[in-house]
């Protein structure tokens, strides 16, 4: 009997690339956000800086062999990388172009297409465009193409019965998401490669049917469902009140409870089979300074409890499909890691392998 598997999401995004210092000022990384993050509020952790690996540039062999060493020890099964691709231009690929060619890096993978329009606001609003997302027939093939030539066919690839598993983070944003499924699935038939095992994140909460793929993941933290949370007015009555039940008097802040939120998580129901997906915490203030989101008192406690429940929720499925995505590995600027800070050190790896040793 296989184990479950848990895998971590990792964000490649910490080394500097040509559109980050074009759009943001040159040699900008995610650590250039990091570093500058100030507390807002008595009591407010920030900044979140790393401690067993520093401020690492993932061009480097020497980091990414640092982080699965470390991801190894903790007993995470493989990293999901984020996956950039518009129309055919990859971008933050130098990480994962370089552990492509490898081998030393004997550590499972996946991908998962980020399919985002990016803009200056950090959190996918069609604001201050900096790069569209924009899709074709023409471009599915290209991509499925370049996904079978270069990635899927590496023997360490995480597949389910042998297919290669490969995430759409947006699939309601695909025009015609069944074409694009059939158009993966013709073009590794034609390339002579398993047929990959596709799947669905539902991370704007959807819970209408995702017909053609083969699985759903149901991603967190789904941030909508929070009460203002994406209201980015200076001040607002309502974020006051929400504020005030965290003990915070401030109109423009956005605090909630990581506790109650992942109360709501845990209520919410879907009328589909899903992978479950287990976050860390959240505070994005890094990125968004008052006007981020910050769930607020997150504890190890917690954490442990929602991967106890994750766990259970898998143990029915068959023996390949036992998986559980932890969000995230290195997400710094949103508040969520597993990697090691100077706050809690190595207390969140510790649950995890006590839960999958």
């Amino acid at each position: 009997m296989k184990k479950i598997r848990p895998i971590a999401i990792h964000l490649p995004q910490f080394h500097p690339f040509p559109e980050n210092d074009e759009w943001w000022g040159k040699g900008f990384t995610e650590w250039t956000n990091v570093a500058k993050a100030k507390p807002l509020f008595k009591g407010h952790y920030q900044p979140h800086l790393p401690a067993d690996l520093g401020f690492y540039d993932l061009r480097l062999e020497e980091a990414r062999m640092a982080q699965i060493a470390l991801a190894k020890e903790y007993g995470i099964y493989g990293f999901c990388y984020y996956h950039y691709w518009f129309n055919g231009k990859r971008l933050m690929h130098q990480p994962l172009d370089k552990m492509l060619a490898n081998p030393k890096e004997d550590f499972p993978f996946m991908f998962c297409w980020a399919n985002e329009t990016w803009s200056r606001r950090w959190l996918g609003e069609e604001k201050e465009i900096l790069i569209k997302q924009t899709y074709s027939k023409e471009d599915d093939i290209k991509h499925a193409e370049w996904l079978c030539n270069n990635v899927f066919i590496d023997k360490r690839y995480i597949t389910i019965d042998d297919r290669p598993i490969f995430v759409f983070y947006r699939p309601r944003d695909l025009p015609n998401y069944l074409e694009t499924i059939q158009t993966f699935k013709s073009v590794a038939k034609r390339k002579g490669i398993n047929e990959p095992y596709l799947v669905a994140s539902n991370s704007r909460g959807e819970n209408q049917s995702f017909e053609g793929f083969d699985h759903v993941l149901s991603f967190e933290p789904k941030l909508g469902v929070l009460d203002q949370a994406f209201n980015d007015k200076k001040y607002s009555i309502r974020k006051f009140i929400n504020n005030f039940k965290n003990n915070i008097i401030s109109p423009e802040l956005k605090v909630y409870d990581y506790g109650r939120f992942k109360d709501q998580m845990a209520l919410k129901s879907y009328s589909y089979e899903y992978f479950p997906c287990v976050f860390v915490g959240w505070d994005n203030t890094a990125r968004r300074e008052k006007r981020g989101i910050i769930l607020n008192n997150q504890t190890p406690e917690r954490f442990k409890q929602s991967l106890i429940e994750a766990k259970e929720k898998v143990k029915h499925f068959k023996s390949d499909e036992q998986i559980i995505f932890i969000n995230a590995w290195n997400e710094w600027a949103e508040g969520n890691h597993l990697e090691p800070d100077q706050k809690d050190g190595h207390k969140y790896l510790e649950i995890v392998r006590e839960i999958f040793k």
